[in-house]
């Protein structure tokens, strides 16, 4: 009865556009203006890089995001708004459907082993499609990588995850998914660096537009970021240095 009350809701407060519907990585959209966070799922960072099943390098964050458009193909999208993103106030968190599918967009995603079941309160409801993904060696899965959440946390030593990481070449392959100058993704110039004191100030890091004075100087930044407010979203504060020019 408690479930059939939370779809209901979900349903009253849905919104939906047939145009309009912005991918802005593999675990974001945009529906007229308002910015939906996928949730239940943790998608990689657009800038994120891992390792294919050749051992080859592999822009899987872009290939994440250019699966959401895929799979939402231009069609009538409709999102079930659940509230606020308590990470980034100006966020809402959703579950998507293109309409006319019975599977949402999140639940697509894990299945098809683009995103990883995510819920820090519980074991997560795509439990069962993140382990069939991984039994067949889907998406992220045929590779080896880390959780987008260490990611974004700079984790190094994070976990090692997918069918092909060896433990023989932990050290090359943790360079590959943690560059000293990571490959800056098409239209996202917003450079990052992970801030020395972010325990202390909050701030995972600062993020430097290209009118900052200090834009230039900053020659190998961890994260590439599409706009200001996929920065905040990750936890980055805008450097003090920007003038009128930055803003």
């Amino acid at each position: 009865m408690r479930f059939l009350i939370l779809i209901l809701a979900v349903l009253s407060a849905s919104q939906s556009w047939a145009a309009g519907t912005v991918v802005k990585d593999g675990g974001t959209l945009q529906l007229a203006g308002v910015i939906y966070r996928l949730d239940g799922i943790d998608a990689p960072e657009l800038d994120q890089m891992c390792i294919d099943e050749h051992a080859d390098t592999w822009a899987c964050g872009v290939e994440a995001r250019d699966q959401l458009v895929k799979l939402s193909g231009g069609r009538e999208v409709r999102c079930g708004d659940l509230g606020t993103d308590p990470a980034f106030k100006k966020r809402r968190l959703g579950i998507c459907t293109v309409v006319g599918e019975a599977t949402s967009l999140n639940q697509l995603l894990v299945r098809l082993g683009f995103a990883l079941n995510f819920d820090p309160a519980a074991k997560g409801r795509f439990r069962e499609d993140e382990a069939a993904a991984k039994d067949k060696r889907q998406g992220l899965w045929k590779g080896c990588f880390v959780a987008p959440s260490e990611f974004r946390r700079g984790r190094k030593d994070g976990a090692l995850l997918g069918d092909s990481c060896r433990a023989d070449k932990d050290r090359e392959i943790r360079a590959v998914l943690f560059p000293e100058q990571p490959v800056m993704p098409p239209g996202c110039n917003i450079k990052g660096k992970f801030a020395v004191r972010a325990r202390v100030t909050g701030n995972r890091g600062v993020y430097h537009l290209q009118g900052c004075r200090s834009y230039p100087g900053l020659t190998e930044p961890d994260r590439w970021f599409c706009s200001e407010e996929d920065a905040q979203a990750a936890g980055f504060r805008k450097a003090y240095n920007c003038g009128a020019k930055g803003k």
